[in-house]
């Protein structure tokens, strides 16, 4: 790879990084002000699927091309962005490159924890629960954040380290929500029944 191209490269994921983020930063301010329903926020969502359709048409081709480009070639953020750009794209995306990615981690292209919020993606997707405990989604009857459907709670812990992820009280204090492993274990076939009964709300 030439200089130009890289740089051409690392360019262009710095564009797709900033359409990125741009609605997404202000995302949790409207669903506390106007509620998870509200037209605001459709607004808002109706805008980022449009940003996120035109970033995944230039990461897929990136990906098709040079495979899963590491952090010695397009630089830890290009890196980060390949990542958020899949992790926000629609589902057929997402299972088309989460083998590329990894066989990346594997090669030390891409980084573990940002595997794992795309495994809990997939999973969460397909009926399944997911295994971190990254996948946070706005309910919209209780206008909070609430932590979806997550397989063997008790070693939630154990998984999340083995990726390089913090503890998940750790995580969920960012949302506002307290870890209680045996209140959720209690909740847990309630709230799974109506997580997967209808369109989550909007993952993190």
């Amino acid at each position: 790879m030439s200089k130009q191209e890289k740089d051409s490269l690392i360019s262009l994921l710095f564009q797709a990084d900033t359409e990125d983020q741009r609605y997404r930063s202000g995302m949790q301010e409207v669903q506390s002000k106007y509620g998870g329903d509200s037209p605001e926020m459709k607004t808002l969502l109706r805008k980022m699927t449009v940003a996120d359709s035109i970033n995944l048409i230039k990461i897929s081709s990136i990906l098709d091309h040079y495979g899963w480009l590491g952090p010695a070639a397009i630089g830890s953020q290009g890196n980060a962005t390949l990542f958020m750009v899949i992790q926000h794209s629609d589902i057929k995306a997402q299972e088309k490159y989460l083998p590329m990615m990894r066989d990346a981690v594997q090669k030390g292209n891409a980084k573990a924890r940002s595997l794992a919020l795309l495994e809990d993606r997939v999973a969460l997707h397909h009926g399944q629960r997911q295994l971190y405990g990254s996948q946070v989604i706005w309910n919209m009857k209780t206008n909070k954040y609430q932590l979806a459907p997550l397989e063997d709670p008790d070693n939630v812990d154990t998984r999340r380290l083995t990726a390089g992820l913090p503890p998940l009280k750790e995580y969920l204090s960012v949302f506002g929500l307290e870890w209680n492993v045996e209140q959720f274990k209690k909740e847990a076939a309630a709230n799974e029944a109506d997580f997967f009964k209808r369109t989550p709300g909007t993952p993190h």
